[in-house]
């Protein structure tokens, strides 16, 4: 596993595509402290201001070619990471949203980098960790960990929880 970290980035989904696309092995991961072009489903805008936590894994080819279900594998994993580290009730809104108390905590995107066929997938997962305040336009759809919680949390040991989580998944979806 390689992680490469970036202050700023337009988007680690867009970095990662591209790491694929050069050769980059399975399970590198691109973590950026912040985005200023992270999109969602249909290009929608995901804001991601510093104190986030941005990245994205190129997976290793698996049986699964359905994005789909790796999304709602990643939202399952985000959300069983959060329980584990908090007394949050997440919810997962199908097929990629994980919500808290009625907001938006965290957004997974999938998408396939095809040649003949799909060569590989990148997912990547923006999870609201650190924010201390959203704009006027998001504080009542998003929330953050902080803002539920009433404290800061180690971003460094929710990815590795999450990579963790994913990579054991996989592999036995994959067997």
């Amino acid at each position: 596993m390689i992680i490469k970290n970036y202050k700023t980035l337009e988007s680690t989904n867009l970095e990662a595509k591209e790491l694929a696309q050069k050769g980059a092995d399975p399970w590198t991961i691109v973590v950026a402290k912040e985005q200023t072009g992270g999109y969602g489903r249909k290009k929608s805008v995901w804001s991601s201001p510093k104190g986030g936590l941005y990245f994205s894994i190129i997976l290793p080819k698996s049986n699964i070619d359905d994005l789909q279900t790796l999304t709602i594998l990643a939202a399952f994993i985000c959300a069983k990471t959060i329980k584990e580290n908090s007394n949050l009730e997440p919810f997962i809104k199908l097929p990629n949203d994980v919500w808290v108390n009625g907001k938006k905590l965290a957004g997974i995107l999938t998408e396939n980098i095809i040649g003949r066929d799909v060569k590989t997938s990148v997912i990547g997962i923006g999870l609201n960790t650190n924010i201390k305040k959203f704009p006027k336009d998001l504080e009542n759809i998003a929330t953050s960990l902080k803002i539920e919680l009433g404290r800061e949390v180690d971003n460094q040991k929710i990815l590795g929880q999450i990579i963790k989580g994913l990579e054991e998944q996989l592999r036995t979806i994959s067997e």
